[in-house]
């Protein structure tokens, strides 16, 4: 090796054979990585990339005629449902469970009578109010594990008949891909189908010859990729005084040679552009590089990226705070980024966990392993905000304390793979190792299935009443015709764009984030037709940069979207 670390690991809190569980983890997660270098992989200098071949899930998805992207987005160690979203109707439950550690009614952003979320989550309350924002209730599985690396697995493998530590080795998209294209090694896609930032390769993406995914191990590495075209740098001066050096520098020039996806990467990186201001951490990070890739039309359909920190044993509070804030804001700043080019309604993401944690909490000001948690889902894609499913009962746990699960984590993974990337069921059971198929409404359907009804929220945001001037009502199919979005030419001024199936007088007011009104927009008879409202120019005063709220008000209806003014 050319250079050494010297780390120790955090020792964490005892319980239920905590320590043993992070040994099994870390002895198995070097025994992964060797394996997985048999396959396509190699160990260079300290990190580990994966350069397998590319799934064949892109010309699958093309094959359906479907452009839409999915995201998965890993919270690495088990996060705390309960403080994600809070069950205000069963608050006085959830407060007597967590005397220390539960949120405040008064730090609670309620987005409906029963369920909120804590305010430091506040920035996906835009997202509520357009629609793009969905929590299914209850996510887990049958005898759940609260093994970090055994539930990580069956999440991903969705292998739920051994529960140990010899479950199936290919992942639910794996499997999938290998199906389809037999011959991927000698027939690569264009473009990488999947891209995975990770170290240690999640089985998601794994059949049983490779993993399917173009894996780096951090954002680091894939940012120098996205850069300069590269997998590894070949300045000498990093060669210099390692034994190995030359051999190393080869090993890295070949990789760069072979790995062709990394041109294809640096080039859509190239193509697309940030127009949003992403905080400076990882998370944010990892999501403003995959606006720009996306945005450059890099041709990638599954991405999967990571944060990590959920294993709250300890002084919970300021860590999930913390994490969740920054995923929050950086979800916000993404889909602001991609609706500048109108992909936002293309780009689906979704949470998943390897476990939740329990009610009670426990003696470190933390919670400790258990099971359902919920699932959130993000983008203009669901068509409406809401909460789907059914919360579980904080009344009646099991015997150490477990919220028991109300949605089989499967019947997503089904509902995602035909209703968003529209696979045909009979494949979808099949890859879920013969699970049947049990849609769930979450606003999209590529199959044509009936969906079970949820009740959806009225997607707007929470803004000043006005006083409404009477007038004769329309028939209510003609106003649920009226088609409005906003829309940015060139030049990035923000305009509205409004289609009317009728005469009427339309009023358009302009909100800031706070509810503030700052002014109108458009007062004034519109006739049947089509109209652009160019944003600035309708205002009296300048307009700062940032994120506003637009208001359309006709014969009482009131409609809203948010606008970005660069």
């Amino acid at each position: 090796m050319c250079d050494t670390h010297d780390t120790t690991p955090y020792k964490g809190l005892q319980h239920d054979g905590h320590d043993q569980e992070h040994k099994a983890w870390s002895r198995r997660s070097f025994l992964q990585a060797m394996g997985i270098a048999g396959t396509g992989s190699m160990m260079l200098g300290a990190n580990m990339l994966t350069a397998s071949a590319p799934s064949p899930l892109t010309a699958a998805i093309a094959a359906a005629e479907t452009d839409n992207i999915l995201i998965l987005i890993r919270l690495s160690g088990g996060n705390d449902g309960l403080s994600t979203v809070i069950p205000i109707d069963q608050y006085d439950s959830y407060a007597n469970a967590r005397p220390n550690i539960y949120i405040p009614e008064s730090k609670i952003l309620k987005l409906t009578d029963e369920y909120g979320v804590p305010s430091y989550m506040k920035s996906l309350e835009p997202m509520w109010g357009d629609g793009q924002f969905k929590a299914v209730h209850g996510v887990g599985y049958q005898n759940q594990s609260l093994s970090h690396f055994t539930g990580s697995d069956i999440f991903a493998n969705t292998d739920l008949t051994s529960n140990g530590f010899q479950g199936l080795n290919t992942g639910w998209m794996g499997r999938y891909f290998e199906n389809i294209y037999p011959d991927y090694l000698i027939n690569p896609p264009a473009a990488p189908a999947a891209i995975q930032i990770g170290q240690f390769g999640n089985l998601v993406f794994q059949g049983e010859e490779t993993n399917y995914a173009f894996v780096t191990s951090n954002i680091d590495q894939l940012e120098e990729i996205a850069e300069s075209g590269l997998q590894y740098s070949l300045d000498d001066t990093l060669f210099g005084n390692c034994m190995y050096g030359d051999q190393l520098k080869f090993l890295r020039g070949v990789a760069n040679t072979t790995y062709e996806y990394s041109g294809l990467i640096h080039e859509a990186y190239e193509r697309g552009q940030n127009q949003v201001e992403y905080q400076d951490n990882g998370f944010a990070r990892q999501l403003a590089l995959l606006a720009r890739l996306i945005k450059g039309n890099l041709g990638t359909k599954v991405y999967m990226i990571s944060m990590g920190g959920f294993d709250t044993h300890g002084n919970q509070p300021l860590a999930h705070e913390r994490l969740m804030t920054n995923l929050s804001v950086a979800i916000d700043n993404f889909y602001d980024d991609i609706a500048f080019t109108q992909q936002d309604d293309k780009v689906l993401s979704m949470t998943f966990s390897e476990f939740g944690r329990r009610i009670f909490e426990n003696g470190s000001n933390g919670t400790d392993h258990g099971k359902a948690a919920p699932t959130l889902f993000f983008g203009s894609g669901l068509n409406g905000s809401a909460f789907v499913g059914d919360h579980p009962t904080l009344d009646n746990p099991d015997g150490r304390g477990n919220l028991e699960f109300t949605m089989d984590f499967r019947d997503l993974y089904a509902t995602v793979l035909a209703e968003w990337l529209c696979v045909d069921i009979p494949l979808v059971e099949q890859h879920l190792l013969d699970h049947p198929y049990a849609p769930v409404n979450l606003g999209f359907n590529c199959s044509g299935v009936d969906f079970p009804d949820i009740v959806y929220s009225d997607g707007e945001p929470t803004l000043p009443t006005t006083e409404p001037t009477p007038e004769t009502p329309f028939d209510p199919e003609l106003l649920d015709a009226i088609v409005h979005k906003p829309f940015y030419p060139t030049d990035s001024t923000p305009h509205i764009y409004l289609e009317m199936p009728f005469s009427a007088h339309v009023d358009i007011q302009l909100y800031n984030i706070l509810g503030q009104n700052v002014g109108t927009v458009f007062n004034e008879m519109m006739f049947e037709g089509s109209t652009e409202i160019n944003i600035r120019e309708r205002m009296p005063s300048h307009l700062s940069t940032g994120k506003y709220i637009y208001r359309i008000n006709v014969q009482n209806q009131k409609m809203s979207k948010s606008v970005m003014v660069a």
